[in-house]
C-alpha cells in the first residue's frame, strides 16, 4: 500500500512535534567568564543584560573545576583560570567576578582539579546560601552536566 501525502504530512508534523525536546541542549546560550558581569561599582556586581536575559535558561560555559570538597558531589565550582586551593567566600559580598557554582542533576565523580569541563544547564541568578555547605553565591547553573572540553 502506497503511503499518501497525508500520512506523510502527519509524521512530519509528529516529528516536528517531538524535535524541540531534543534539541534543548542544542539551543543553549554559550556564555563566557567575560560577558558575566557588566560592571563593579559602589554597589557591588551588576549582571550584564545577556545574563539578566538568559536567568532560568539554558546555557553552556567552559571553565575549570575547582578543588571540590569531596571526590563526589553534586556541586563544584567553576572557574576563569585553573586554581590550586578553594574558592569558597564568607559572603556574596566578596564573590569573585571569575567563579560559577555548578549543581549537577545526580552526584558525579569529579574530573581532577584544573582539569577545564564545558559545562551545560539552567542559568540561576542572584544571591542564594546552600543549605547543606553554606556556601554563598551570585550566580549557578542547576541541574547540570559536564564533559572535559
Amino acid at each position: 500500500m502506497p503511503i499518501s501525502r497525508r500520512d506523510m504530512m502527519v509524521a512530519g508534523l509528529i516529528s516536528l512535534a517531538a524535535f524541540p525536546l531534543r534539541a534543548s541542549a542544542a539551543t543553549a546560550e554559550v556564555l563566557t567568564f567575560d560577558t558575566l558581569y557588566e560592571s563593579f561599582g559602589v554597589l557591588g556586581l551588576k549582571f550584564s543584560a545577556q545574563v539578566l536575559a538568559l536567568k532560568d535558561k539554558p546555557i553552556s560555559i567552559s571553565g575549570y573545576m575547582a578543588p571540590p570538597l569531596r571526590a563526589e558531589s553534586n556541586f563544584f565550582v567553576l572557574t576563569k583560570n585553573p586554581l590550586s586551593i578553594c574558592p569558597f567566600c564568607q559572603s556574596d559580598a566578596d564573590w569573585p567576578l571569575d567563579i560559577l557554582v555548578v549543581y549537577l542533576s545526580e552526584a558525579s565523580p569529579l574530573v581532577t582539579a584544573g582539569a577545564k569541563v564545558t559545562v551545560s544547564g539552567t542559568l540561576d541568578i542572584g544571591s542564594y546560601i546552600d543549605p547543606d555547605s553554606g556556601f554563598v553565591s551570585q550566580l549557578r547553573v542547576r541541574n547540570a552536566s559536564y564533559r572535559k572540553a
